[in-house]
């Protein structure tokens, strides 16, 4: 039923091998308050702004979400639009090459997009750390095609623990957990970035960071992008088109200009992090190049034809020129023999003294055993 796109594919791709690149979802949650226009508007500038996926709150029947006497269902009520409205607002942001994060709030809304969404791809889909342990939700998650997000802020570790179990013993595997919470006004100290890495080590699963500082906090975006720093390649954040208007979800939401300097930081941030290749680089064998910059062996005063490198002949240097003899090598080449006039500070190499590669026999290599 769900498209599988070649963009999902990239993306898989993208997100396991290449985490020098940030992934921004833009989270429209209730700000658009039931206004369709309103949503159409918000999906529009998300789009324009290059981010990578734009995610939606569904809920198509409040009586299943919320208790009878709730006081908020009235409300609620509002701000939901019905499956043809949905259908319309995922083809605009397909179109605009946005992947689609469908966070389901009721178990109508995750059939929906379980079995008639067509010719749409749907990238995610994502169950609010409210649901997290929701058994029909959780079992009903596990039958969607693509990836599953677990929103765990708030959560324990028991309760996290049963929610990715539930869903691997349903054989659903592509599994993002989602670290992040709501609360007004922030207290930097309550966030506890380290903890991200935490989690993905006890549970071998990506993570990503959902941020809720306040949009007016003057350290919005360096908060936003700290995750980064720690190479967490996935940022949630709220996205409004009128900043600092009270509407609902206005408190941590941030407009265009807010993510153009985020998608940048966390370019610089992620960059700085890097692969964790233990390998080399380029730059790094240039900077460690024996002589100009480590010290190459030199002769600690001349040094004639037939001598033999002694400790006392040899001594460390940084050079001009390039040596071809590493400083762990320096034991290699006492007790040799130079094979020609060595000046004092001149760079020393095999090729100045007599070296035989001592050959071993057949023998010394099979231990004289004979088939």
């Amino acid at each position: 039923m769900i498209k599988y796109s070649i963009r999902r594919q990239a993306i898989i791709k993208f997100k396991e091998l290449v985490k020098i690149n940030p992934y921004i979802i833009a989270e429209t949650a209730y700000n658009h308050e039931g206004d369709y226009n309103y949503l159409k508007k918000m999906v529009n500038e998300i789009g324009n702004l290059n981010l990578n996926a734009v995610k939606f709150h569904l809920l198509l029947d409040p009586e299943s979400y919320l208790q009878k006497n709730h006081p908020l269902k009235n409300k609620i009520k509002k701000w939901t639009f019905n499956k043809k409205e949905w259908e319309k607002i995922f083809e605009i942001a397909d179109d605009l090459n946005l992947d689609i994060v469908a966070l389901c709030d009721d178990f109508e809304s995750l059939k929906f997009i379980n079995n008639e969404i067509e010719n749409i791809s749907i990238e995610a889909v994502e169950l609010h750390a409210s649901s997290l342990n929701d058994y029909y939700l959780l079992e009903e998650a596990a039958k969607f095609e693509n990836q599953v997000i677990l929103g765990v802020g708030g959560s324990t570790l028991d309760e996290i623990e049963f929610a990715v179990r539930m869903l691997k013993e349903n054989n659903k595997d592509d599994i993002l957990l989602m670290y992040g919470f709501q609360s007004y006004p922030t207290d930097y100290n309550q966030i506890n970035l380290s903890k991200i890495l935490k989690i993905k080590e006890l549970f071998n699963l990506p993570v990503g960071y959902a941020d809720h500082t306040g949009y007016d906090d003057p350290n919005n975006i360096d908060i936003s992008v700290m995750g980064s720093a720690m190479g967490i390649n996935v940022l949630e954040k709220h996205y409004t088109t009128d900043y600092g208007k009270e509407r609902i979800d206005y408190q941590a939401a941030v407009g265009k200009e807010h993510f153009k300097k985020i998608k940048e930081k966390m370019k610089i941030y992620l960059s700085v992090y890097g692969d964790g290749s233990l390998n080399l680089s380029e730059p790094e064998l240039k900077y460690g190049n024996t002589g100009p910059m480590k010290k190459a062996i030199v002769a600690n005063k001349e040094i004639k034809k037939g001598e033999v490198l002694t400790k006392d002949k040899l001594w460390f240097k940084r050079t001009e020129e390039e040596s071809t003899v590493k400083q762990i090598q320096y034991q290699d080449l006492l007790g040799l023999k130079a094979n020609k006039e060595i000046k004092e500070d001149e760079i020393i190499d095999f090729s100045k003294v007599d070296y035989e590669f001592q050959k071993q026999s057949y023998e010394d290599l099979t231990g004289g055993l004979e088939e």
